[in-house]
């Protein structure tokens, strides 16, 4: 009997995902496998997936199938946060970080997972509770932002309860490793790779002398402390708004080392993603015409 039993799917809101539905559709059912889908997504696609709330979709599923893109997988992942369940990303448009595989390496890619010839990425996500006991996890990025009219995002950062900077900025990020090539990456900051267990904070447009990126241990302590200076500001976590925090309010942030667990099959490197996305070139005294390849246009976001 194969590893994978049960296959949750979540697809992206706009792409046409019906011909990865279909060759996975197709591939349970030669192998009697149970395919699991949120309701109003498989009501918009007619498959034949059943229709399960988003905790039995993470609860029941042997491997999570995320068919879209890097917000897509986000998505997927904080709905199997904490779980040790797999989750295979399907790239249904541009180029990538998370997703593994394009629609047509799927039947190949399921057949390698259910006879568990595959590795894992674990990823870092942090988690913090918004007021009125709200909590949220990303694993790109929690970032405190300005809104227009209402003055800068004054915040200061503590590490271990001792202070230590205050950014006056348009936004201050705190970022996993995962997300140090979103948000984080435009605003000024590293780089970093995967495997590394830390947190970076970014502050975006930096309205102060100091505006490098922390890059902490994902056992320190982080708070970040709304200045009476602040406007109002909006809590975007993984690029969402998920609420708002104002002047006198205090945000802690804990790591969660291991809370995502991203397919891999060996097909490329975090750094060939990375050089090809982000349109890293070497030096033109070092490197020949042609040397990187052609690179890919960059974007924020790809959902």
């Amino acid at each position: 009997m194969g590893l994978v039993h049960t296959v949750g799917l979540v697809l992206h809101p706009q792409r046409d995902s019906v011909p990865a539905i279909d060759t996975i559709m197709e591939w349970a059912r030669r192998r009697d496998v149970t395919v699991l889908g949120l309701p109003d997504e498989v009501d918009r696609i007619f498959c034949d997936a059943v229709a399960v709330d988003p905790q039995e979709l993470a609860e029941r599923s042997s491997l999570l199938v995320s068919l879209g893109g890097d917000g897509t997988m986000l998505r997927t992942m904080r709905l199997g946060a904490g779980r040790p369940t797999p989750v295979l990303g399907v790239n249904l448009g541009r180029l990538g970080f998370l997703p593994e595989i394009d629609v047509d390496g799927l039947p190949a890619a399921l057949s390698a997972i259910d006879n568990q010839h595959y590795s894992i990425e674990s990823r870092l996500a942090v988690r913090t509770t918004l007021p009125g006991d709200h909590e949220v996890t990303a694993f790109n990025d929690i970032a405190l932002c300005r809104i227009p009219g209402d003055g800068l995002a004054g915040v200061a950062i503590t590490v271990e309860d001792h202070a230590f900077v205050r950014y006056a900025a348009d936004a201050v990020i705190v970022a996993t490793p995962t997300g140090s090539t979103a948000y984080a990456f435009s605003s000024g900051g590293p780089i970093v790779s995967p495997t590394v267990r830390a947190v970076l904070v970014t502050a975006a447009a930096a309205h102060s002398s100091f505006n490098r990126a922390l890059v902490l241990s994902a056992d320190e302590q982080l708070a970040l402390q709304v200045l009476p200076s602040s406007g109002r500001l909006a809590v975007e976590v993984d690029g969402r708004v998920d609420g708002y925090v104002a002047p006198g309010d205090r945000l802690a942030i804990t790591a969660l080392p291991d809370a995502g667990r991203v397919v891999r099959l060996g097909l490329t490197t975090f750094y060939e993603r990375a050089r090809r996305k982000l349109q890293v070139r070497g030096s033109a005294e070092v490197d020949g015409p042609g040397d990187l390849g052609a690179a890919e246009p960059m974007s924020r976001t790809a959902l």
